[in-house]
């Protein structure tokens, strides 16, 4: 069950989405009361010992952040800025009372879109207001003009269509990314595949060269030791030889008296 803490924060949020469904002019101070005070007490939900669910505190806190991001929106100074700022806006995903088909931050969302598009269609087209006094004194000469609603609904559903098309193109630029990273990963991994290959290959090759290179060395090493006995050998003889003769030399020819 919901704490009267909980109620009361989802009463006053249920009324800022109202009142920012509505055209508001500058001297309208109560949605930004209403934000800060919905912030505070979302701060002090959090706290509380008897809070709801952690899915529950973050959808509050989207539709606080979106009421937000909207009041700031509406202080930009041209139609372009107010309309980008709104793309970056995340509406709620549920809604805030029972009785709603839609979520109304999503109303508000399309509205302000709407509101939007139209404004930077008249700034585009030379109808629209140099400046914010102008746009006020223009919002007050329609205030007795009667409201075309099939119009603003064609409006509605084409801005909604545009953004749709959008939605559509961004999410085919994802899908083509997403293909050419893959297909950089497949290459890449090709890549890596056949320098492993390679260098397996090296790796087998200096072991069959240092093999070869071992064997080289054991029959250098018995070749240089068989050349040394021979040397030493014949070395012996040639003393040996030596040593005769000398004998024979003495023994032939005898020291003169």
């Amino acid at each position: 069950m919901a704490s009267r803490l909980e109620i009361n924060f989802i009463r006053l949020l249920s009324r800022c989405e109202s009142i920012a469904s509505e055209k508001r002019g500058e001297t309208e101070w109560r949605l930004e009361k209403y934000v800060g005070a919905l912030e505070e007490m979302l701060v002090a939900l959090r706290k509380s010992l008897s809070k709801p669910t952690a899915e529950i505190m973050t959808e509050y806190s989207r539709k606080v952040d979106f009421l937000k991001g909207l009041l700031e929106a509406e202080k930009l100074p041209s139609p372009s800025e107010k309309a980008l700022a709104n793309q970056f806006l995340a509406p709620g995903r549920t809604p805030t009372i029972g009785n709603e088909r839609m979520p109304a931050s999503k109303t508000v969302h399309m509205q302000t879109k709407a509101r939007c598009t139209g404004e930077m269609r008249a700034e585009l087209l030379g109808t629209g207001m140099s400046g914010k006094g102008t746009l006020e004194t223009d919002l007050r000469n329609r205030k007795g003009l009667p409201v075309d609603e099939r119009q603003s609904a064609a409006e509605l559903e084409a801005v909604m269509q545009h953004h749709h098309n959008l939605q559509e193109k961004l999410a085919e630029d994802m899908l083509n990314l997403a293909r050419n990273l893959k297909n950089n990963t497949l290459a890449a991994q090709n890549i890596i595949k056949q320098d492993n290959q390679t260098l397996s290959q090296s790796m087998r090759q200096a072991d069959v060269n240092f093999e070869k290179l071992k064997t080289e060395s054991e029959r250098l090493e018995q070749h240089t030791k068989k050349s040394v006995n021979w040397l030493l050998w014949l070395m012996l003889i040639l003393v040996s030889f030596s040593f005769i003769s000398m004998i024979l030399f003495i023994r032939i020819f005898p020291r003169l008296r």
